[in-house]
């Protein structure tokens, strides 16, 4: 007979449900996150355990490559996907425990990609790497805004990363703006080097794969977007068809229309960021260097925003390094725009 163990985790514990092929409730308790006492505690149930089931929260790394190493059959539940009873008047760790121990039992659970361990912490440097320059493009918006408001003068990001102590303390000569402006630039100093720092780390690291060339070869795209791209992918095979990982990018539209009217708009926000923010960014630089890509997106902002029509080519690039991923093609630009 096989069981079928759903479990609710939480920052500091977690909630575990078993269930039995008929859906008989048969164990529940609330756990510490502390691995060998869960292991302990699912031991007399090991050999029959078919499977289990852990919600993707942000958390789950620990646990599900702790089951994992000790050969528990687990899974990770995309809560996204997954919808409770409608009108149901009562919900609490013990219920959403056993919800998940129940879908197991009937096989409608929507899991998630587990990402392979070994990969991971490259993955999550170029993360990493992604928040610092984040970080120092809102140090150098506060420099250029407070130069624009005392001067009256447009400094371009280029050149405020060129700016020293000595011609900053000219445009503000008074104290206590200088001051404000020597930390932006003190900041930005710093995230600089770290940023070359995690770049280091993360092309020595790197396991080069033959989709690596191939996706350099997409105009916009260098070493950096070419690493991110292709390790927040992952295996391209977990993708059926193209519609699949375009939506995947959040480059896929997320409205809804019934008699050519707009009725509301369904989770734009499913997927990846840091995919969407690869192609976003690999899109504004393919407008400089690619003159088909400049004219399509020309074409569109005329038509309508500025922003639609990044996103619309940052879709046609997401579509392209699809097929780059999956056929281990080079770019051909003729296939993007006929």
């Amino acid at each position: 007979m096989g069981l079928y163990c759903g479990i609710d985790l939480h920052s500091n514990n977690a909630y575990y449900g078993i269930v039995d092929a008929e859906g008989k409730r048969i164990f529940k308790r609330r756990l510490p996150n502390e691995l060998p006492r869960v292991l302990e505690t699912l031991a007399p149930f090991k050999e029959e355990l078919e499977r289990l089931a852990a919600e993707s929260t942000y958390n789950w790394y620990w646990l599900v490559d702790g089951l994992q190493a000790n050969d528990y059959p687990v899974q990770l539940a995309n809560p996204a996907a997954m919808e409770q009873y409608s009108g149901l008047k009562h919900a609490d760790d013990q219920h959403d425990a056993f919800f998940l121990a129940e879908m197991l039992r009937l096989g409608i659970l929507p899991t998630g990609y587990i990402y392979p361990k070994e990969e991971r912490p490259v993955r999550d440097l170029l993360r990493r790497r992604m928040l610092l320059v984040q970080l120092k493009t809102v140090q150098l918006l506060s420099l250029q805004s407070l130069l624009s408001r005392e001067t009256g003068q447009q400094i371009t990001g280029n050149q405020l990363k060129q700016l020293k102590d000595e011609a900053l303390q000219v445009l503000l000569p008074e104290e206590h703006l200088f001051l404000a402006g020597q930390t932006n630039l003190s900041v930005i100093e710093f995230l600089e080097r770290k940023i070359g720092e995690l770049e280091q780390a993360i092309l020595k690291r790197a396991k080069l794969k033959p989709e690596y060339e191939t996706l350099l070869t997409v105009p916009g795209i260098g070493k950096i977007l070419s690493l991110t791209i292709m390790y927040e992918t992952g295996d391209i095979g977990r993708f059926p068809e193209v519609g699949n990982y375009t939506s995947y990018c959040r480059c896929a539209s997320a409205r809804r229309f019934s008699n050519q009217k707009e009725k509301g708009r369904n989770n734009g926000k499913n997927g990846n960021r840091y995919l969407s923010w690869a192609y976003i960014e690999a899109a504004s630089f393919a407008i400089r260097c690619c003159p088909p890509a400049q004219k399509f997106y020309q074409r569109k902002k005329a038509k309508t925003k500025a922003c639609v029509a990044m996103k619309a080519l940052a879709s046609k690039w997401s579509k392209a390094c699809y097929f780059i991923l999956r056929d281990q093609a080079e770019f051909q630009i003729e296939r993007v725009f006929g």
